[in-house]
């Protein structure tokens, strides 16, 4: 196995299959497709709420997708300083989300310290029109460093 990047390997063999299988024939664009229904509904079950799908070729397109779809231009999105949203996209989520600023939260072994969360978000006033407005925290379930986060702490 190789875990330098998810666009380095490539598929699994049933999912080169499945995609070879449902690449045959015709079917409507844009997410309307009987497959795009089938793989939200799954979604919709696993995580019991309404969910919405992207399909995207990587995780460089899934993080910024997933920071505009959670803010718009002037948003703020909190991380770990050593996330990779901030250390590996090379500017990707700030520049494709149209002005959404990563701010870099502490934290020990590549977690978010949650005191200098809630310390950092206070610095931004939503009432305020010249600051930033807090919109989405991004927590990576294996940090960086091989970390992972637990309910316990």
């Amino acid at each position: 196995m190789n875990f330098a990047s998810d666009n380095w390997a490539g598929a699994h063999p049933r999912i080169v299959e499945s995609l070879a299988v449902h690449a045959s024939g015709f079917a409507p664009a844009y997410g309307t497709g009987d497959l795009d229904r089938k793989v939200e509904d799954k979604f919709r079950e696993i995580f019991e709420r309404d969910v919405s799908v992207f399909f995207v070729a990587t995780g460089t397109a899934a993080n910024s997708l997933s920071l505009t779809a959670a803010s718009r231009p002037g948003g703020v999105a909190f991380c770990h300083r050593e996330a990779h949203v901030v250390e590996d996209e090379c500017g990707a989520p700030e520049y494709l989300s149209g002005g959404v600023r990563l701010h870099p939260v502490d934290g020990t072994l590549g977690k978010i310290d949650p005191g200098d969360l809630v310390a950092k978000m206070a610095h931004f006033d939503p009432e305020f029109v010249h600051s930033g407005q807090p919109a989405a925290v991004s927590i990576t379930q294996s940090t960086e460093i091989g970390t992972v986060y637990s309910l316990d702490a």
